[in-house]
């Protein structure tokens, strides 16, 4: 088609028009619109743009100025935490030492006690024996004194009913028969 229109052109005896170069009315046309155009986007476009993009702008470095703080508000929240982490292991620590002091004072208050309730049972358990053999010597005294008096009386063959007399060979026989006694303790 293009042949054509130049073929038509070299027939009515114009020159070859350059099919590169438009033109001249369209060359106007076409700056005219395109600074229509350019105004247009001058005057609202770019604007609404510019205003727009400073927003954007604005609430981008918003938003890095909040991450910064929230940043330093969580290391200092950090830093806090840790330190009242130590101090709650070192309260723990003394919390732990006083319980074992207390523990080994508590243990030791009763081994006390105990003791010295050992020693009031053992002392008691001492007093309570030594009456017990008080009156067991005492008992045996008299039975004995009673067996010796029947046996002296089977042997002499005449009753002894003389309680003074009875009681004076009682008292010798007992107090010979301790004396045996006594010696032969002291030899072991």
């Amino acid at each position: 088609m293009l042949h054509a229109v130049i073929a038509a052109a070299a027939a009515a005896g114009e020159e070859a028009p350059n099919p590169l170069i438009p033109a001249v009315y369209d060359i106007i046309w076409s700056a005219v619109c395109f600074v229509v155009i350019l105004f247009f986007f001058w005057k609202l476009v770019l604007p609404k743009m510019q205003t727009l993009l400073d927003n954007r702008a604005e609430a981008i470095e918003g938003n890095i100025a909040k991450a910064d703080d929230a940043q330093r508000k969580a290391e200092a929240a950090l830093e806090q935490y840790t330190a009242q982490l130590a101090d709650a292991r070192a309260e723990a620590g003394q919390i732990r030492d006083q319980a074992r002091t207390d523990g080994q004072r508590i243990v030791a208050e009763h081994k006390e006690q105990a003791v010295s309730e050992a020693a009031r049972v053992t002392a008691s358990a001492k007093a309570q024996i030594d009456a017990e053999r008080q009156a067991a010597v005492v008992s045996l005294r008299s039975e004995v004194g009673t067996l010796a008096i029947d046996l002296a009386s089977g042997v002499i063959g005449e009753s002894l009913t003389d309680d003074a007399k009875a009681s004076a060979i009682v008292d010798r026989f007992l107090a010979e028969l301790e004396a045996a006694e006594n010696e032969s303790a002291g030899k072991k």
